[in-house]
C-alpha cells in the first residue's frame, strides 16, 4: 500500500470534522472522495498533505509514519492539485508548472537540461503549449486548472491528490481530464480527487470513498455504492437512478 490511514479523528473547537477514518490506498488506483460541502474532504486530503495533523490516529507514507517526514520527502511522494492557486508574483504558465521540479532537485540547483524537456514534454501532453509564456494570473480558471494539473505530472510523484480538478473546466476538457486520470492509473499512479459530481465517479474511478458528516460512509467500487440511495443520503436531494444497457449510470432530478 502507498497511503494507509487509521482511526483518524480531527475536530475545531466545538465542531468534530472527522471522526475514526480508516482506509488504504494502493497503486494504480484512480479513487473518488465524495461528500457534501462540509463533510471532511478537503480537511483529509489536508492530513494526508500533513499541513494538519491529526487528533489522534495515524497515517503512513510509503511505509513510513507520515509525522516523521519532511516536507520535501512527503513531496517526493505525493503531488497536490489545488482548487484555486494564487500566486504573489507574476509567474508565467512555464514557470508554475516548473516549480513541480523543486521537490527533485530542491532551490538551489538551476533546472537541468532533463527539467525542461520534462516540462516542455508535459505542456505538450497536456495541450497547452500556446501557455507557456503567458502571466499564471492572466489565465482563466480553467486554463489555470490545467497548468496546476501539469505542475502535479512533472512532480513525478507516485500520488497525486486533486481537490475538484474538473472545476472551471470545460465539458470537453472534463472529460479529457477524466480520461486522462484513468490512464495515470493505467501506468501505476495512485490517485485520489475530490469530486461533487458522482458521475465522475462512476466514469473514471475504480473505488470511491464517501464521508457524510465526517464520518467514512462507504468505500468500493463505484458501481457499488454510487446510486440513487446514497446521493439521497449525502446531498440531501432526491434523484432518479438511470442505468444504461452500456453500463452507464446517471442520475437526473
Amino acid at each position: 500500500m502507498i497511503i494507509s490511514a487509521r482511526d483518524l479523528c480531527y475536530s475545531l473547537p466545538q465542531r468534530p470534522l472527522l471522526s475514526d477514518i480508516s482506509f488504504d490506498l494502493y497503486a494504480g488506483e484512480c479513487v473518488a472522495l465524495l461528500g457534501a460541502n462540509g463533510a471532511g474532504k478537503s480537511t483529509l486530503l489536508k492530513l494526508l498533505l500533513r499541513l494538519l495533523s491529526p487528533e489522534s490516529g495515524s497515517l503512513r507514507l510509503a511505509g513510513k509514519p507520515l509525522e516523521t517526514m519532511k516536507r520535501r520527502e512527503i513531496a517526493r511522494h505525493i503531488a497536490y492539485v489545488p482548487q484555486h492557486h494564487q500566486p504573489h508574483f507574476p509567474f508565467t504558465a512555464w514557470q508554475v508548472v516548473m516549480q513541480g521540479r523543486l521537490p527533485v532537485n530542491g532551490l538551489a540547483r538551476s533546472p537541468s537540461p532533463r527539467d525542461i524537456s520534462r516540462v516542455e514534454n508535459a505542456f505538450e501532453e497536456n495541450g497547452i503549449a500556446h501557455l507557456a509564456s503567458r502571466i499564471y494570473t492572466h489565465l482563466s480558471g480553467g486554463e489555470r486548472q490545467r497548468v496546476l494539473i501539469t505542475r502535479a505530472l512533472v512532480q513525478d510523484t507516485p500520488v497525486i491528490l486533486l481537490d475538484e480538478p474538473v472545476n472551471g473546466l470545460d465539458y470537453g476538457h472534463q472529460l479529457h481530464l477524466l480520461s486522462q486520470l484513468k490512464t495515470l492509473a493505467s501506468q501505476g499512479y495512485t490517485l485520489l480527487m475530490i469530486t461533487h459530481q458522482p458521475e465522475h465517479a462512476l466514469m473514471a474511478a475504480s473505488r470511491a470513498l464517501v464521508l457524510h458528516e465526517g464520518r467514512l460512509i462507504a468505500d468500493g467500487v463505484p458501481s457499488d455504492v454510487v446510486d440513487s440511495a446514497l446521493i439521497s443520503r449525502i446531498y440531501q436531494a432526491q434523484v432518479q437512478q438511470i442505468d444504461l444497457n452500456s453500463g452507464h449510470r446517471f442520475f437526473i432530478p
